[in-house]
């Protein structure tokens, strides 16, 4: 165990598996005491069972406030007086479909989960992390996972962008709106990673847009959108990139993270819209339908 990091407590929500499972593999590897929060009582005891005494499991799902009050209210005994040192926000769902047909109940229930789940969160470990007098230690950094997906827009995955776009802007708020109490907010924006989420994304009913103008252009989208998630960067990266944005004494802002990042990323930032739009309707063949 690391001693330095030796009483640190950090908070990761969405931690049964993928990138919250491997946040939580490196925070315990550097000797940090760990509060991982799961859906689902087996992932809880298989967590438990699995990552040994530094690890507590929380159970409860991040749109439900008085679960997410429950696990505060548990951490806080826990801890017994000390501060928490961090909160990683990145539980998630994905989502997919073209705007024009997908159900706006859909965009509803991932802004609920993607975007709401992680304010509700916030704002029960806030007093912990240092928003309220009488916890011993430094103010704690709240570190939250976005995406490349929120800065930089493709087609057929609005939904799930628009949740992600938002919380940039809650991070942003966030981060200016905490400095009087000395807590900092960093941003993890990560491209493809190797999780399960793939196939939870390629299980997306899809077959509804199938008698759509979207159908050929989804299908060349989503075998180029599965083929390079499955080829991303392994999600203990993700980890040691996390660890390292709550204990870098002057973090940046956020940390953008993926393959090919001049290729995937700066290029496509620094492009005209416009010259962007065209390059992503060649590239799938969106092109404009004959009247």
């Amino acid at each position: 165990m690391a001693a330095s990091n030796a009483k640190r407590a950090v908070v990761v929500t969405g931690a049964s598996t993928g990138i919250g499972r491997a946040i939580v593999d490196e925070l315990l590897r550097q000797g940090f005491q760990v509060f991982g929060s799961v859906r689902k009582a087996a992932d809880a005891e298989r967590l438990a069972h699995e990552l040994g005494a530094n690890f507590t499991p929380l159970q409860f799902d991040v749109t439900d406030e008085a679960a997410v009050a429950r696990a505060a209210a548990l951490v806080k005994q826990t801890l017994a007086g000390r501060a928490l040192f961090g909160l990683v926000n990145n539980a998630g769902m994905p989502s997919g479909g073209p705007l024009m047909h997908q159900p706006p109940a859909e965009l509803t229930e991932i802004l609920q989960v993607n975007t709401v789940g992680q304010l509700i969160v916030t704002q029960a470990f806030l007093p912990m992390l240092g928003a309220e007098r009488g916890f011993s230690g430094q103010p704690g950094r709240i570190v939250n996972i976005s995406s490349v997906g929120g800065r930089l827009v493709a087609p057929f995955a609005g939904a799930y962008q628009a949740s992600k776009h938002a919380l940039e802007a809650l991070s942003d708020a966030l981060r200016r709106e905490l400095m009087i109490y000395g807590i900092d907010v960093v941003v993890i924006e990560p491209g493809a990673v190797i999780t399960p989420i793939w196939d939870k994304a390629e299980a997306i009913d899809t077959t509804r847009y199938a008698n759509t103008d979207y159908a050929p252009a989804m299908k060349r989208f989503y075998d180029w959108f599965f083929t390079t998630g499955r080829s991303g960067l392994p999600a203990s990266r993700i980890g040691e990139l996390t660890c390292r944005a709550l204990t870098a004494p002057k973090p940046r802002a956020r940390y953008v993270i993926l393959r090919r990042k001049f290729f995937n990323w700066t290029i496509p930032r620094n492009l005209p819209d416009r010259w962007l739009d065209r390059i992503m309707a060649r590239s799938i063949g969106l092109n404009r339908l004959p009247r």
